[in-house]
C-alpha cells in the first residue's frame, strides 16, 4: 500500500532546497560563488577556504534528503549532533533532521528540531527556514490536521499547537512578510471557530501593525463582524456593540467606499435597534421583579435615546402598566409618555393595535338529557297477503 503524504506542499520545497543545495556543490570550482577579501593593496582577492568535515557531513545528509531517503538523512544527522554538540554546522543539521522528519509523516517530532533553531541559533541562516517551516505546520493544524496519537493514527486536536506556533511566529519575526501572514492567519483561525472576542483582538492588532497591507480593508472588515457577532442578545453584555458602533463611524470618516461596501448605515442602524432592546429588556426586568421605578428609567432612556426604534414603540405601549405600579408623587414626575404616544403611535395613547379576537361562546357546564321513550314489547301483527 502506497504511503500518502499530509504535508505535500512542505515536501516539494523541502526536496526543492535540497537539489538546488546539491547542484551548487556539485557544479565545478569555476562556477561555484567565491568568497572575496580586500588584501593590503587595496585589491581583492580569492578567498580560498577547504571544506571542513562537517560541512562534508551536512551535504551527504541534504544529499540524502534530495535522493528521497529521509530515513537515511535522519540517521545521519542525528549521528552528526550526538558528535559534535556544538559549531556553525549545527543549525544546518537540526534542519535536516527536520526536514527528514517532516518527509516521514512526523512532523510534530520535527517541531522540536526547528524549536532549537528558532531559539538557540537566532543568527544563523536556518533561522528564518526553520520559521518558515513552522507556519507551514501551524497552517496544517490550523486547516484541520491532526496530530498522531503514539506515532500510529491522527486523532489529537492540535488547534492549541497552532495557534502558540503563530503567535510565536509573529513575534520572533516582527515586521516581516511571514509574520503578517500569520498574524492573518491567526485571526482567521478564531473567526472560523466563533471565537469573536479573541478575532477581534486579533485583527485590530493586525491593524495596528501592518497598516499597509493589501489584506487590510478584510481585517477591517472582520473586525466589524467579529465584534458585533460577539453581542450574544439584550440579557448580554453589549459591549461587542459599542465597539463596532465606534469602528463604523470611524470608517464612515475616513473609508467613505470601503464604508459603503460592507453597508455601514444598516449595520449602524441595527446597533440602535439592539442597544434600544437591551433596555427595553431590562426595564421589563426590573417590572418583573416589581420595581417600577428603576424600570421607568430604563424605559426613558429608550425612548429619549433611540425614539426611532421599533423597543421605542414596545416600551411606549408598556409605559401605562409600568406608571400604574408607581407611588403617584413620583408618575407625577415622569414624563408624558401619552404625547410621546401619540406623537409616534399616531393614536390617543398607546394602545395595542391589530384586528380584536372574536369572543368566544362559553359551552354549558351540563347538558340536559331527553326522556327516555319506553319500547313497544308486543310483536306487531304480520300482513296478511
Amino acid at each position: 500500500m502506497r504511503r500518502t503524504t499530509p504535508f505535500p506542499s512542505i515536501f516539494g520545497f523541502v526536496t526543492l532546497a535540497a537539489l538546488v543545495t546539491l547542484a551548487g556543490l556539485a557544479a565545478p570550482a569555476s562556477a561555484r560563488q567565491e568568497t572575496y577579501e580586500l588584501g593590503d593593496d587595496d585589491v581583492w582577492q580569492a578567498e580560498d577556504k577547504p571544506t571542513d568535515a562537517a560541512a562534508r557531513q551536512v551535504v551527504l545528509a541534504r544529499r540524502a534528503l534530495a535522493l528521497g531517503e529521509p530515513e537515511r538523512a535522519r540517521a545521519l544527522a542525528s549521528a552528526f549532533l550526538d558528535k559534535f554538540p556544538g559549531g556553525e554546522a549545527r543549525p544546518e543539521m537540526l534542519l535536516v533532521r527536520g526536514d527528514a522528519l517532516v518527509e516521514m509523516g512526523d512532523e510534530y517530532k520535527a517541531l522540536f528540531d526547528y524549536e532549537a533553531i528558532t531559539r538557540t541559533y537566532s543568527g544563523s541562516r536556518a533561522f528564518v527556514t526553520a520559521l518558515e517551516r513552522e507556519y507551514q505546520i501551524a497552517v496544517a493544524y490550523a486547516d484541520g490536521l491532526r496530530r498522531k496519537f503514539l506515532g500510529t493514527i491522527r486523532i489529537i486536536n492540535a488547534d492549541d499547537d497552532a495557534e502558540e506556533l503563530l503567535i510565536r511566529i509573529q513575534e520572533r519575526l516582527p515586521g516581516s512578510r511571514l509574520a503578517e501572514d500569520a498574524g492573518m492567519k491567526l485571526a482567521d483561525f478564531y473567526f472560523i471557530r466563533s471565537k469573536m472576542r479573541l478575532a477581534a483582538d486579533a485583527y485590530d492588532l493586525f491593524i495596528q501593525n501592518y497598516p499597509r497591507s493589501n489584506r487590510i480593508e478584510k481585517a477591517r472588515q472582520r473586525l466589524i463582524q467579529a465584534y458585533l457577532a460577539s453581542f450574544r442578545g439584550p440579557r448580554y453584555d453589549d459591549t461587542g456593540l459599542r465597539d463596532a458602533k465606534r469602528r463604523l463611524e470611524v470608517l464612515e470618516t475616513t473609508q467613505p467606499g470601503l464604508a459603503q461596501r460592507i453597508g455601514a448605515e444598516a449595520l449602524l442602524v441595527r446597533i440602535e435597534e439592539s442597544e434600544a432592546r437591551k433596555l427595553l429588556t431590562t426595564a421589563e426586568w426590573y417590572l418583573s421583579i416589581d420595581d417600577p421605578v428603576s424600570a421607568e428609567q430604563y424605559l426613558r432612556r429608550v425612548v429619549e435615546l433611540h425614539p426611532a426604534t421599533v423597543a421605542a414603540l414596545d416600551g411606549l405601549r408598556i409605559a401605562p402598566t409600568i406608571l400604574a405600579s408607581m407611588p403617584e408623587g413620583i408618575a407625577a414626575e415622569c414624563p408624558d409618555y401619552r404625547a410621546m404616544a401619540e406623537a409616534l403611535l399616531g393614536a390617543a395613547g398607546p394602545v395595542e393595535t391589530g384586528v380584536e379576537a372574536r369572543p368566544e361562546v362559553p359551552l354549558p357546564a351540563s347538558r340536559p338529557l331527553a326522556p327516555e321513550v319506553p319500547v313497544d314489547t308486543k310483536a306487531s301483527p304480520e300482513p296478511k297477503s
